[in-house]
């Protein structure tokens, strides 16, 4: 093993990855405070701080070593929970809906961002410093497309999960929800079997070509 190359892998990924996951607990966490809970707001986890956020495993060791091992493309992470009461919603079936999008939201906003550092390093002189800023930005749009992507599955308690549950008529919103006790074991399931890489590949080649195509990225 290359230990430089590795160093020189987590060195450069460090920033997007954190950053991805860290953010998408802190929009969850500012949408509720808006729509009327301020339990994130309470704890103090409505802030870009990632070490509010980080869970060691989750956020650190997991994608790395996907990102080291892996040639699919495919990252897969997570940070502690934003806690929310849907309680304390104003209207708390309509506002779930907002809560749960923000996430997935605010990782295509960092999708677009590094798109855009991304632009701005292959317009750089071609030098020890462009070549590191464009990996980092390629590295800051996959591993958000993929978070979002997969947080946009509808399987609670994914975020996309909670969408459909508000969506949802309230009969079938609920009997939909008791999924959620079983959500996590499944998607290690899907993702241990490859089913999940399978699924949700082809969605994120297709926003990130999406994204390439509106920054005139090569491909």
């Amino acid at each position: 093993m290359d230990f430089y190359a590795v160093a020189q892998s987590i060195a450069i990924a460090a920033l997007p990855v954190v950053l991805a996951i860290t953010l998408h607990e802190a929009a969850h966490g500012y949408v509720a405070r808006h729509f009327g809970d301020p339990t994130a707001w309470r704890e103090g986890r409505i802030t870009a701080n990632p070490l509010k956020h980080i869970d060691p495993i989750g956020t650190i060791v997991v994608p790395l070593l996907i990102l080291i091992v892996s040639t699919g493309g495919f990252l897969f992470g997570w940070a502690k929970p934003v806690p929310v009461d849907f309680g304390n919603l104003r209207n708390p079936k309509r506002d779930m809906l907002w809560v749960a999008a923000a996430g997935p939201g605010a990782n295509l906003a960092m999708a677009l961002f590094w798109a855009a550092v991304m632009k701005l390093a292959w317009l750089l002189p071609l030098n020890y410093f462009s070549l590191p800023m464009a990996r980092m930005a390629e590295i800051g749009v996959l591993i958000n497309v993929s978070l979002m992507v997969l947080n946009l599955l509808p399987l609670p308690p994914l975020d996309g999960g909670r969408i459909a549950v508000s969506l949802l008529p309230h009969r079938a919103a609920w009997k939909f929800a008791q999924l959620e006790r079983w959500g996590f074991p499944i998607l290690l399931v899907l993702l241990f079997t490859g089913i999940l890489g399978d699924v949700l590949r082809p969605l994120m080649n297709a926003v990130t070509l999406l994204i390439a195509t509106i920054f005139q990225l090569p491909t």
